[in-house]
């Protein structure tokens, strides 16, 4: 009898455009909707996904931050306003999740970023050795699928440590945005360089970078060119030396933007945000010999199960042609929708996903 694939053999053969038992079923469920689903079943103690057989991606981000101080400006029993380790202030509810709350930012131009820069050295009391010696023999026991993050470029800059100065920049000051995201890069990179070297190997390599929203694109490809490529161009070439595929995160409608991510090697492209323009039947067309696909199917469609449903007959058959394609939603799950709802999702993934 042939031995079981784990969640490490599916999304490794997906990677390679081959075929395994049946399509992986990765999703990243809200932390209000992880609290929701305890509510209504959930264990109290159980992993999400492990709970419900589904494929487990173990992340491991050590911390290239600036490492601002950070503390709690103001609580309330509805939220609490806070510094992050970016410099950033931000305001949390305590009960919703979605979008990131930031009031102010602390590196706004050129002399505060030299302040943060400062402070971004690698060193390795930024990874967190302990969380790994504790959980990474775990995962490689139930076969998970491990992930190295890096941690730059276009998005994680604007939205985590610079805000709306960013895209001024962008066209009045490139060299200082290029300072910025080969800064993040380099230590990112030497940080993933320690973790690798002290045995904690992972399986793949990804980073975060929205560059669309609805509809559109927050830059010309030309720019892209100029100030964000080169760095996606050199950590995938850092990863593809390793020998490990690249998966890339990218929110919104990425247009002309995907023909560049597949000149720079990408692999895996995700979560293809259909809300925002993105098709995913169109890209698996066009690029699915040289691209894999995680993600697609409309989130929005939960909210009528049975439209959700004829959408995952829809695409599922054809993305999973031949290998190359991982199910999940075109971003995340919110807390609209129900435990017993997301079980009947993943029964169908299963079902729709099995190859032969």
């Amino acid at each position: 009898m042939s031995k079981p694939f784990t969640s490490r053999d599916r999304i490794q053969r997906m990677f390679e455009h081959r075929e395994a038992d049946r399509v992986p079923i990765v999703d990243l469920p809200w932390d209000s909707t992880i609290a929701r689903w305890r509510r209504e079943g959930l264990p109290a103690n159980a992993d999400w996904a492990e709970y419900l057989d589904v494929d487990c991606v173990r992340l491991i981000l050590p911390d290239n931050s600036p490492r601002f101080p950070e503390r709690v400006i103001e609580a309330t029993s509805e939220y609490r306003i806070y510094t992050t380790r970016w410099g950033a202030t931000r305001k949390d509810w305590y009960d919703r999740s979605g979008a990131l709350g930031y009031l102010d930012y602390a590196v706004k131009d050129r002399a505060s970023w030299a302040k943060a820069k400062e402070r971004m050295q690698p060193s390795r009391e930024r990874i967190p050795w302990g969380y790994l010696a504790s959980e990474y023999p775990r995962w490689r026991r139930r076969g998970d699928w491990v992930m190295g993050v890096l941690w730059f470029g276009f998005e994680v800059i604007y939205s985590h440590m610079v805000g709306t100065p960013f895209f001024i920049a962008m066209v009045e000051d490139p060299e200082w945005v290029l300072d910025m995201v080969n800064t993040m890069l380099d230590t990112s990179i030497a940080l993933l360089d320690m973790v690798w070297e002290a045995g904690y190997h992972f399986d793949g390599v990804m980073w975060y970078n929205d560059m669309g929203f609805k509809g559109t694109q927050f830059m010309s490809v030309s720019m892209y060119r100029e100030l964000f490529k080169p760095a996606d161009r050199r950590a995938a070439e850092w990863a593809h030396a390793r020998g490990l595929p690249v998966y890339y995160h990218s929110c919104g409608n990425l247009g002309p933007l995907v023909a560049e991510l597949v000149d720079v090697g990408i692999d895996m492209l995700n979560p293809l945000e259909v809300k925002a323009g993105m098709d995913p039947l169109a890209l698996k067309a066009r690029y699915g010999d040289r691209l894999g696909f995680h993600g697609g199917l409309d989130v929005r469609l939960f909210d009528e199960p049975e439209r959700m449903w004829a959408e995952m007959e829809r695409i599922i058959p054809v993305m999973k042609e031949g290998g190359g394609y991982i199910i999940g939603t075109d971003h995340s799950v919110p807390d609209s929708v129900s435990f017993g709802l997301y079980r009947e999702f993943v029964r169908r993934a299963k079902e729709l996903g099995r190859y032969g």
